[in-house]
């Protein structure tokens, strides 16, 4: 294990000053390239668990305003468009997510349709098991189910 990959156990954010130096600088024969591209791809793998989260949790809570209608709350409102906002930046921030999300739709769905099940007492069953909201309404941050 060299100095550098040692660093990156001891202090990460010293390993990554100095990788960004030694990029800066050009000298790619020292920069700690094994480390750094499991970190790339880290970045990449957050950001699509990110935008997983933020699907399911407007699936969540548009499934509760829908099927809860007498527990409707400004909190769940905030929810649904806080989330349905962080998905459009997501996607604005970087569009090759678009295909991911059409990917992960349906299986994001089914586990917010769990979550919700297992939040309210409903059966799992009251909740419709093909996704009753399309990704214009999802990516709608005014968007809510009556």
């Amino acid at each position: 294990m060299n100095q550098l990959s040692s660093l990156y156990e001891s202090d990460f954010n010293l390993w990554l000053e100095t990788n960004t130096n030694l990029l800066k600088q050009r000298k790619f024969t020292q920069v700690d390239i094994e480390q750094l591209i499991e970190e790339i791809e880290d970045m990449g793998n957050n950001r699509k668990d990110a935008l997983e989260s933020n699907l399911m949790r407007v699936f969540q809570h548009l499934l509760k305003w829908k099927y809860q209608p007498k527990k409707r709350s400004n909190s769940w409102r905030a929810s649904i468009t806080e989330h349905s906002l962080r998905l459009n930046k997501a996607l604005k921030k970087s569009p090759s997510l678009k295909p991911y999300l059409k990917n992960v739709y349906e299986e994001c769905y089914q586990d917010a349709r769990l979550v919700a099940s297992r939040e309210t007492g409903l059966d799992i069953n009251t909740f419709p098991v093909s996704c009753p909201f399309t990704s214009e309404q999802v990516l709608n941050p005014d968007y809510l189910p009556e």
